[in-house]
């Protein structure tokens, strides 16, 4: 905090009393909560936005789950993305000796790779390889020198208030997930399901329940449209273990494609094993790989 610019001195909010962890998130809710009547004036508040900066190592989930679980704060804030900086340098030795550094990759929605100035081009090549298979649809910013355009940084979930609009293609991006060959962290695996035919209401609740309750602390990223029968437009939901956002419906479809199309990023489960749990749920509904 002392190496950041800014207006006032209350411009940025230091928490010292621990790291910002799982055994954190009462304070991080409080501060969250408190921020609106802090930071405002005349009913007007004096800020956009909530940067929230964790440790090195932190495990991003349990923030998450504070941030999407909590209805006061849902009340006040969108969570727009996850931004995980990758060393460019000792990157991979990192990713191999710590799986928090591997759930961060899974759940970012943009990977900053740092040190690229000073990094082995070879190097920085087969991390890229490597942050591509764990994470297909996060996109990669190399970066020189700590410099970046902070417009790339922002603004990356699917929800625009201003706009009222979701991409949801782009957010999905569900091509990425096609021809995936490196298969460097075997326990981690990325893949994209998509069902031809509409899912009833209560099979997708009845699957989606099972996942949380069964493989939850398996589940590193979930995120997808799903076409529900007896509805006009598409169901889009996403989630982070065992935490799941509220899913949004929207008015009419993006495309003319009416498929369901389910990301996912796991630990340890194999997608035969989602296969055959939907099929049981929805009738044998046929469903393939992207």
């Amino acid at each position: 905090h002392d190496l950041v610019t800014h207006s006032t001195d209350d411009a940025v909010i230091q928490m010292s009393s621990g790291c910002l962890c799982c055994t954190f998130r009462t304070d991080l809710a409080k501060t969250l909560r408190q921020a609106p009547g802090r930071f405002a004036r005349r009913g007007q508040l004096w800020f956009d936005r909530v940067v929230i900066e964790t440790t090195g190592l932190a495990d991003p989930a349990p923030i998450l789950h504070t941030l999407m679980s909590d209805p006061a704060l849902e009340a006040r804030y969108c969570l727009d993305g996850v931004i995980t900086t990758v060393d460019a340098v000792s990157g991979s030795d990192t990713l191999d000796r710590h799986l928090e550094s591997v759930k961060q990759v899974a759940m970012a929605d943009r990977l900053l790779l740092t040190k690229s100035d000073i990094s082995n081009r070879d190097v920085l090549t087969g991390l890229q390889e490597r942050l591509r298979a764990l994470n297909p649809a996060a996109a990669q910013i190399v970066t020189e020198n700590g410099v970046v355009d902070p417009a790339l940084l922002f603004g990356v979930g699917i929800y625009d208030p201003k706009s009222k609009s979701l991409d949801v293609q782009d957010w999905l991006k569900a091509e990425a997930y096609d021809q995936l060959q490196d298969r460097h962290d075997a326990k981690i695996k990325s893949f994209c399901l998509t069902l031809d035919n509409p899912i009833s209401g209560d099979a997708l609740d009845a699957w989606l329940e099972s996942l949380h309750r069964f493989r939850g602390e398996d589940l590193l990223r979930i995120k997808g449209i799903f076409n529900v029968a007896g509805l006009d437009g598409p169901v889009v939901m996403h989630g982070v273990q065992h935490t799941f956002h509220t899913p949004i419906t929207l008015n009419q479809w993006p495309s003319e494609d009416r498929r369901s199309r389910i990301v996912f990023i796991t630990r340890d489960i194999d997608e035969s094993e989602l296969r055959e749990t939907l099929d049981a749920l929805t009738g044998k509904v046929a469903i393939h790989k992207v």
